[in-house]
This record gives C-alpha cells, structure tokens and sequence, in this order.
C-alpha cells in the first residue's frame, strides 16, 4: 500500500517560491581590515584572523586589535610606531600601531603569570582613545592596566578561576587493539592528531576523546541536551533543546565564543565547506537558517513548508532535502536556482536522506525499505527491502551505505547500478545510530546509543578495523584536527 502511495505522490511536482529574510542586522562580527590583515600575513602567511577579532600567530602569539574612533586611509598602509621602538612586525613587539590609526596589542604573561598587555607610563592617544572589538572573546584573565582600561568597553573578561565550560575528567585510558598489530588509532594515518567530541543520550555534556581512549580527556559542559553539532576550522556548533541559539565553541579556548539567536529553537546542521556556510533547520518556525561561517553570522532565512527533519545537502551543495516530520511528504530546495522548492512525495517514518548521481535515496525506519527515485521526472527507480532498523546512510565513491540498527549491519549499495553488493555484520549487539564519515579520509566511525563502543570502519575496504569500548555511549561523533590551546 505504502509503495502505491509513492508512486503516486512522486508523480506530483510542485515549484514554489520561498521567502527570504536578510539577517545581516542580527549580529556585528569584528572584521580585522584587509590591508591590516595582508601586512600582518606578509610576515606571518598563516595567521588565523579569528571572526571575533582576535588574532592568533601560527606559534600561538596572540594580538587584540584596538579600533580607532576613525579608521585613517594612507596610501600606503606601514608602521608609524613600536614598543618597544624601533621593532618591525615580524619581531612581535608588544605594541604595534599603524598609519591609519589601528593597534595591535599583544598578550603577555607578566611575573605573576597573568595575562595583560603591555604597561606604559604614559600610552599614546592612538590606544586611549581606541577600544577592542565588542563581540571578542577575551583571554581568560586577562588583566588590563588601569590606564588603559577605557579599551574594554562592555567586554567582560573571564577570572582566571572562572572553569568556562571545560569539565576535567579523569586520565584517558588508551585500549589496546587485540588481535591487531596497531597499539592505538592514532597509528593509522588519518587519526593521528585527532580528536573526538561526542554527544550522548546519557550527558547533556559533549566527551573530548583521544582516538582510541576508553575514557574522555574532558568534557565540553552542557546546560541543555544537544541536537546537533558540527565542526568547522577551529570550531564547534551546537544546537540543543530548549534554547533558540547556536553556539560556537571555540576549540582554541574551550569557551563559548558566540551564540548566534534565531527566532525559534533551531535543529539540525549540516555544513557546506566550499562555500563556508552553514544550513540549520528550525521545524517549528518552518524556516532553514544560513549562517556565514567566516563572520559566524546569519545571512538568511529560508521560509519552507512543513516541520523540517532529516536535513541533507547534496554533495555539490546545489540541493537541500528534508522530511516534513507532519505530513510525511519529502522536499528538495534548489539552492542554485532562487530556492525553489521541489515536492519529491510521501514515504512513511522517513530515518535519512542520500542524493548521488541524479538520484535520491530514502528509507523507511519502521518499512525495512529503500526507494529511489529519479530527481529530473520524480519517478519512481525501485524501491527494494533493506537491513533491519535503518537509520543512516551515507554515500561515499558511487557507494551507498545504509546502516541498520535492528540487526548492526552496513549493508551497501552500488549506485550506478542500484544493486546490493554486500552486507556487513559489526556483531557490537548493541543499537547503532550514524555513520559518521571523517572528511578527507576512507575511515568512517559508527556509534551506538546501547553497547559503549564505536566502531570503526574502512570505506576504501569495506571493512572493520575495530570496535572501541568507550565509558559512554555515544550518539554522534564529529572529528576535527587536534586543536593547540591558547589559553
């Protein structure tokens, strides 16, 4: 019944025009100027120029930008005075001031082994009359001299006693891979100097693991029960239950460095990098937020139909597709082409989307079911029986991996011909939940919200490494670079 119900629904085509809303006013991002930040990078090619406005050398040297009450435009942008004098940038003096009336403060560990800027007797009016930039995360006790305090403005600077929302855990155990020659994770290639943050049904709190470690090095507290996170460069967004904001966590310096509002609470993220941007769903306000992940802003609001769920974005980042969790009906919006919106058709208890080769994908958790569907005519490919309990999938190299949940198997599909090639078993007897495929790499991990362990797994091979038992099950697993601390 259920199939007829969507041969018949894809049939259905309807192109609708979406609304959308400029944020730009919603947030002020401290921009670094351009000619400031090519003087800076001249000396220093791979300083990170932070969206908040700090800006951190590549040894981790960290500089405040002070903003003049009017930005000067000289010819030619160049030092105008040092202290201590007479230094070029690439020494990294304590204090730089430039032509056009911005200044660079450079933070400093004194005696005591406080932070604060440099001391002068007597500061020159360019720093009096400058201030630091209103939205920037301020070093953990930083200390300000008193004749320079007027800087601050509204800024508040964290004590040094203030435990931010680092939660310290206990030593991380490293387990041993039996029957394996590797020793840890980090031995293969694309683990080493990662780590692991993992939200669980179990904590509000997100586990930071070494690869490998039983037990998390630390944890990222929580107030609220995540939803969904993901990381881009140097951070970590979350969105939770119960709270109308994302917050950016800054890996750098365990803090929460932003929270970006939206109207209502907002969902799902899923993350284009080519383009630097970030699509967030919000199905109570039926609407997709866009966020700048350069400036850490909103840029749009999407209005769509329905209460969107399963938010997937297309491989060439052209399409998004979602489940109207309502009405059951399937939606594609057409990013490239003035965000139309595409009805694909119903299918019942919809668990994920895929899209690859002109084709979607979509199963059915309670149905056991696959369907594929064809974007162009909306027509109906196949729809076949699939493992037990799918709730993920993930394409990967004209592949298709589904995983299922009710029998913890990876079942794999070659997308050219739309035939089943193989089925993998994990035997974790547990109740697996995603596949999370670490980017530029053939490894995948897949967590487990019943047995505390992860598995990993090589999409080149198509096999298990291993199963890593971990104190917590975990929901989701991001990866990211290991992230050298600041602070």
């Amino acid at each position: 019944m259920f199939i007829k119900r969507l041969k018949s629904a894809t049939t259905k085509l309807l192109l609708t025009v979406v609304t959308i809303f400029s944020l730009s006013a919603y947030s002020f991002a401290a921009t670094i100027p351009d000619n400031v930040q090519k003087l800076i990078a001249k000396d220093f090619p791979k300083t990170n120029f932070r969206f908040d406005g700090v800006i951190i050398l590549p040894d981790n040297t960290i500089y405040l930008p002070l903003f003049p009450s009017k930005i000067l435009n000289p010819e030619t942008l160049a030092i105008k005075q040092t202290y201590p004098s007479g230094k070029t940038l690439a020494s990294k003096p304590d204090v730089v001031i430039l032509n056009n009336d911005f200044a660079l403060l450079k933070v400093i560990n004194d005696p005591r082994g406080y932070k604060t800027i440099g001391k002068m007797a007597n500061p020159p009016m360019e720093l009096k009359t400058g201030i630091l930039p209103q939205d920037m995360l301020v070093p953990k006790g930083l200390v300000i001299p008193e004749n320079l305090k007027s800087i601050v403005g509204n800024l508040q600077i964290k004590t040094v006693n203030d435990p931010g929302i680092r939660v310290e855990n206990s030593k991380p155990v490293i387990s041993e891979l039996s029957g394996s020659t590797l020793k840890t994770l980090s031995q293969i290639p694309p683990l080493k100097n990662k780590s692991f943050f993992a939200s669980s049904p179990y904590s509000k709190n997100i586990q930071v693991f070494n690869p490998g470690a039983k037990t998390s090095e630390y944890s990222l507290k929580q107030i609220n029960v995540p939803i969904s996170m993901q990381v881009y460069d140097k951070f970590l967004l979350v969105t939770a239950y119960e709270k109308s904001s994302v917050d950016v966590i800054s890996l750098a310096d365990d803090q929460i460095i932003k929270q970006i509002y939206t109207k209502t609470q907002p969902d799902e993220i899923v993350i284009d990098r080519n383009k630097n941007i970030a699509y967030i769903s919000s199905s109570v306000d039926s609407s997709i937020y866009t966020v700048n992940l350069e400036t850490m802003t909103l840029s749009k609001q999407i209005k769509i139909t329905g209460m969107c769920e399963k938010l997937t974005l297309s491989d060439d980042g052209t399409k998004l597709f979602y489940y109207d969790k309502k009405t059951r009906d399937i939606w594609a919006i057409e990013l490239d082409n003035n965000y139309l919106l595409k009805e694909i058709g119903k299918f019942p208890n919809v668990s994920k989307i895929a899209f690859t080769n002109n084709k979607i994908y979509i199963t059915s958790r309670t149905k056991n079911r696959l369907a594929i569907i064809d974007y162009q005519t909306i027509g109906l490919i196949a729809e076949i029986e699939i493992c037990e309990k799918p709730v993920d999938m993930l394409t990967f190299h004209d592949r298709l991996y589904v995983l299922g949940a009710g029998d913890n198997s990876i079942q794999i599909l070659d997308t050219k011909t739309d035939q089943l090639t193989d089925a993998i078993y994990l035997n974790t007897n547990g109740f697996s939940t995603k596949i999370n495929h670490i980017e530029g790499t053939n490894i995948a991990l897949i967590t487990d919200t019943k047995a505390s362990l992860y598995t990993v797994f090589d999409l080149g091979t198509n096999k298990v490494i291993k199963s890593i038992p971990i104190d917590i099950p975990a929901s989701s697993i991001v990866v990211t670079e290991r992230v050298q601390k600041i602070n």
